[in-house]
Parts: structure tokens; sequence; C-alpha cells
């Protein structure tokens, strides 16, 4: 996984005009995007939306208007990102479901305890300091690297069960297994997402 400090690198590199630089920058964040907008979609959507849509639709709107980011970090640059893709799932959602605003609620993914493998991936306390907001930025972009590199089944379990926040029943109805079954793969990913964590850790 990239070293945080290489993001801050690839945005003033970006600024400078430099067309590969701003690339690499949108594909650093493609994961992290997509982990977000299934969070805030696909849960209450199902089959009637793509969130991959609504990750295209942000990065194509973040990528004309790269001129009116103004940060310098990652946790800037994260939650610039988030900021529009969240005004896009509302008129996503709103499109799909009329009145009903089901986007208020923020979802965040935060890294699960090193001690814990049933650790959940809590959403932000609402009382956090802007500090804490963007430390939580921070560490969200690893913790996604980290969930796309793990195998299919293993990273469906965990969008549904600690983004998608649904109940083990409704995790094994999706995935059409056993309700034991799920929680097993749910345990397993859970505890090969903190090694994929740990072995990033040591490399930075």
């Amino acid at each position: 996984m990239p070293d945080r400090a290489a993001v801050s690198e690839l945005i003033k590199r970006a600024r400078a005009k430099d067309p590969a630089a701003l690339d690499e920058l949108f594909a650093r964040c493609r994961s992290y995007l997509g982990l977000v907008a299934r969070a805030k979609v696909e849960s209450w959507l199902r089959t009637k939306a793509d969130a991959s849509d609504l990750v295209q639709q942000t990065m194509m709107e973040a990528y004309r208007g790269f001129d009116k980011f103004h940060g310098q970090t990652e946790a800037e640059w994260l939650g610039w990102l988030k900021r529009i893709l969240e005004h896009n799932a509302t008129d996503f959602v709103r499109r799909f479901q009329g009145a009903k605003r089901h986007v208020g609620k923020e979802i965040a993914l935060s890294p699960p305890a090193n001690d814990s493998a049933a650790a959940q991936l809590d959403p932000a306390a609402p009382g956090d300091t802007p500090s804490q907001a963007m430390a939580k930025l921070e560490s969200e972009l690893r913790l996604a690297e980290a969930i796309e590199q793990l195998a299919p089944d293993y990273r469906e379990v965990i969008v549904l069960r600690n983004l998608q926040r649904l109940s083990f029943d409704e995790v094994a109805e999706r995935l059409e297994r056993s309700r034991p079954a799920a929680q097993m793969l749910w345990m397993r990913a859970i505890q090969k997402l903190q090694e994929l964590l740990c072995e990033d850790g040591s490399q930075t």
C-alpha cells in the first residue's frame, strides 16, 4: 500500500499541472469512494442502482473541478471528495425514493482493534473534533485499500455487515449461506483484514 505522505506529494505535483500525478491521485482513492458509495446507496436501493455509477459521477466532477480544491493533506483530499459524493448520493437516493432522505447518517470506516477479530467498523462519533475527523479520514484510505485486497467473499461480507449494517440473518440471505457460515466467514474476513493492516503498518 502507498505511503500516506505520497498523497500530499501527488497533490502538489497535480497542482503543478502534472497529468500523471493527477491520474494517480484519483486512482489512489477509487477503492475508498467505492466502499463509501456502497454503504450509502446499495443497502437502500439494492439492485435498483449501481454504486459504481455514483463513484464515476463523483470522480468526474472532482476531476473537472480540481482547481477548486485548496487543501494540502490526504485527509483534506478525502474530505473534499466525500462531500462531493455525499451531495451526489443525496440526489441519487432521492431520484429513486422520492422525498425519503436516508443519507443523513454519516457512514465512516475505522480500523478494527488489533486485539479483536470480531471488532466492528463503527460510524464516527458525532462529537469528533475536526482534528479527530481528519485522523479518521487518513486511516480510512488505508483501510479501504486493505479491503480491496481481500478475496471477493471476504470483501462482500465486510461490506454487508460493517458498511451496510445488515443483520447476520440478512447477510446470510444475501450470501445464500447459513447464519453460522456467514458469521464464520465474517470473522475470517476481519482477521485477514487485520493481518493486511498490520503488514501495512510494519512497512511504514
